[in-house]
């Protein structure tokens, strides 16, 4: 990882994840192998993003903040059990290799719209005005030793 902000690294992480999303809709009534590959890395990719921060992040903000119950977070981690129950009801007709997830997916695409947001412009940029230096390359280094098998999991197979 690098030595960029938590605001920088974290919304690239959505901009990639979104773009594997985009993928897997274009292709999934094409080229469903293809659609699937990418449905693959977004699900692994999302449930790590999640893990990163329910993890690492949230609770450092919550110490170095001093806001744990009712704040923020416990907002994000609310959305994060609707985020994941849209996920798995894609994930399941991804198993079927049923093309018709489109209500499953708007639902999905609505919840990460209104939760990315207020990440980007409100939590990651007051994580990054109450971590130091040394806190960042710490949470970046936690974050590279989380084990896969925290997030993977999919359409039975262990890798993309």
């Amino acid at each position: 990882m690098s030595d960029a902000k938590i605001s920088v690294t974290f919304e690239q992480d959505h901009d990639r994840l979104d773009a594997l999303f985009t993928s897997f809709q274009e292709q999934k009534r094409k080229d469903f192998a293809k659609a699937k590959e990418a449905f693959v890395a977004f699900k692994f990719g999302l449930q790590r993003h999640i893990v990163w921060e329910e993890d690492i992040l949230f609770p450092k903000w919550e110490e170095n903040a001093g806001m744990a119950e009712g704040g923020p977070t416990q907002v994000m981690r609310t959305e994060h059990r609707l985020i994941g129950d849209c996920l798995e009801a894609i994930h399941q007709k991804v198993q079927e290799q049923n093309p018709d997830s489109d209500k499953d997916e708007q639902r999905l695409l609505d919840l990460l719209k209104s939760h990315n947001m207020k990440e980007e412009r409100i939590l990651y940029p007051s994580i990054d005005q109450v971590i130091s230096d040394e806190e960042r390359a710490s949470i970046y280094q936690a974050m590279e030793a989380i084990p896969e098998e925290r997030y993977r999991g999919c359409c039975g197979s262990e890798h993309p």
